[in-house]
């Protein structure tokens, strides 16, 4: 299978997710969670169309004010999941036309659209994809406002969230506000656990074993420095690795066993940038 296709189907998938989020959980609680489906639900009360229709309008005018404004920042992917979540929301509006709720609680049904529509946006995060909507807007809003595209989008959301006044009580404007501040923390969550990785700093006495294990078993680069201990002034060297959780859990296990008396340092790493191959 071609990365290409392995992509596309992940992609799908992906935003699979995010549509079984707002039909069966976002829908039912009426709140307008930081989402283009979210202000869809709101037009839907003026506008005598599906939610569907709606979102897939909204999707195409914010693509194509996309490419006149940021041009080649909106690739293939943008277009595909931005095109592809309404057509899941039609597939499910023909199949399940009369769904009401899960779990027949407002709240309950904004937790669930939360923790699920999480899940397939880090997907796509981590692929440098997105479903559209909201994130087309909040580009705008950076290039042209100089906005921090993290402010943008949680501004872009809660505009959406606070719209709902329009048409819903306050009840549901606050779980919308609540939903669309939770969203925000809920995906950095999963974008974070999904690219943390460990860095790890090692001195020991069988430094050769450790440079070994580490290049040749679990296939990891290392870097290797030269430290001086402040008590006796003795230089030894200290090998450093950034690793994966699994590769973090092999190296460990073969420390604790050959060496045990080794120092070692951990520190968690959000993000890495490589120049060069040492």
């Amino acid at each position: 299978m071609s990365k290409q296709v392995k992509e596309i189907l992940v992609m799908s998938f992906a935003t699979a997710i995010i549509a079984f989020a707002v039909y069966f959980f976002l829908i039912p609680s009426h709140a307008s969670i930081s989402s283009v489906s979210g202000l869809a639900m709101i037009l839907s009360n003026f506008i005598p169309l599906k939610i569907s229709a709606i979102t897939m309008i909204l999707n195409v005018v914010l693509l194509i004010v996309g490419f006149i404004f940021c041009g080649k920042d909106f690739g293939f992917k943008t277009v595909y999941t931005s095109i592809l979540l309404p057509v899941y929301l039609a597939v499910f509006e023909l199949i399940f036309p009369e769904f009401k709720s899960f779990t027949g609680s407002d709240v309950l049904d904004a937790a669930g659209y939360v923790f699920s529509v999480s899940i397939g946006l880090a997907i796509l995060f981590n692929m440098n994809a997105s479903s559209g909507g909201i994130d087309i807007v909040a580009k705008l809003m950076s290039k042209y406002l100089h906005m921090d595209l993290g402010v943008a989008m949680s501004f872009a959301g809660m505009v959406v969230a606070l719209s709902s006044a329009t048409v819903y009580d306050s009840r549901t404007v606050v779980i919308s506000v609540l939903g669309t501040y939770l969203n925000g923390i809920v995906i950095d969550h999963f974008v974070m656990q999904q690219s943390l990785k460990k860095r790890v700093c090692i001195v020991s006495e069988h430094f050769e074993e450790v440079r070994k294990f580490i290049i040749e078993d679990i296939h990891s680069g290392a870097t290797v420095y030269e430290a001086i201990g402040a008590y006796n002034m003795e230089t030894k060297r200290e090998i450093i690795a950034v690793v994966d959780k699994n590769e973090y859990q092999k190296l460990m296990s073969w420390i604790e066993k050959n060496d045990p008396h080794a120092f070692i340092t951990v520190y968690n790493v959000s993000a890495m940038r490589y120049r060069v191959k040492i």
